[in-house]
């Protein structure tokens, strides 16, 4: 039985390396059409008027500055560096977040928790989380960058590097009570993320409805004051797969099944992240709740 166990994980995160690998090697416009886009329950808070290759976000400032010298000079310099795959911490992040298919005498039903109005979906230090946050950095994509975060205090640290062709860190919910629960959130406009430090840099806060590897994320950009809260509404979410907009998706707000945040030198479509800076950040996520 382990064996089995063990087999099946070792060829799903194989799976996994090949699907990032692929994003790598696959041109701009073939990326775009990636991924699988159904039809998606109708939600009188999503509006498909956003699903267009525009990067809409009622947290972003309008005064958008040049990155500095110093920056593009790091950046660029950074770039150009290559350092050895970490083939171990690839496995070791992306084995967290894989969810093997129940054996047919183990099977359960799964289970949909509708989500009230104000609820708490998750907390820094509360034991009664029903999922933790895991790194999952661009190592996955073969890049160096590193970061880890502590579930007790929320403190989600790290150092971002541009070498060999990375630039972003991330954490990434766990399966909802191991891959059985997800959250119909119906009721509820959106999420409400409070969170301190930050220094003003620009992150992204995802919300997926697909429990693929590399499926369609929900994204919207926030500027992090210290010590502060922003409201992420569902209608203003865009749709990506690997920082590039996708068109013809509709979000399913009945199936909400992964939480993630990231850190990256991209914003949408390859335009660069200008409040984004290499080297060490820190982001310390309080509180996660619905309104």
């Amino acid at each position: 039985m382990a064996t089995f166990r063990s087999i099946s994980c070792l060829l799903a995160l194989l799976l996994c390396l090949f699907d990032s690998s692929e994003a790598l090697l696959t041109p701009f416009s073939a990326q775009q059409n990636m991924s699988r886009v159904g039809n998606r329950h109708h939600h009188p808070y999503i509006s498909t008027r956003h699903v267009s290759k525009t990067t809409p976000s009622n947290h972003i400032s309008r005064r958008e500055g040049k990155r500095s010298h110093h920056q593009s000079s790091t950046s660029l310099a950074a770039a150009d560096e290559r350092k050895p795959w970490e083939l171990f911490r690839f496995i070791s992040q992306s084995s967290k977040f894989v969810t093997l298919p129940p054996l047919p005498f183990a099977a359960k039903n799964p289970v949909k928790r509708k989500v009230g109005v104000g609820e708490t979906i998750w907390e820094a230090g509360n034991p009664n989380n029903f999922f933790n946050f895991a790194p999952l950095d661009d190592v996955v994509m073969g890049g160096a960058s590193n970061s880890n975060i502590d579930n007790n205090t929320g403190t989600w640290s790290g150092k971002v590097t541009d070498a060999n062709n990375g630039g972003f860190v991330g954490v990434r919910s766990t399966p909802f009570q191991g891959g059985s629960l997800s959250l119909d959130m119906s009721q509820c406009k959106g999420i409400e993320i409070r969170f301190r430090r930050g220094n003003g840099k620009r992150f992204k806060f995802v919300v997926r409805d697909s429990t693929e590897f590399n499926g369609i994320c929900w994204t919207t950009s926030f500027d992090a004051k210290a010590n502060g809260s922003v409201r992420i509404p569902f209608s203003s979410q865009v749709p990506t797969v690997f920082a590039k907009t996708v068109s013809g998706a509709s979000f399913n707000v009945n199936e909400v099944v992964g939480l993630q945040f990231a850190y990256s030198k991209f914003e949408y479509d390859g335009k660069l992240n200008n409040n984004f800076d290499v080297g060490d950040f820190a982001l310390q996520i309080v509180e996660l709740k619905t309104y």
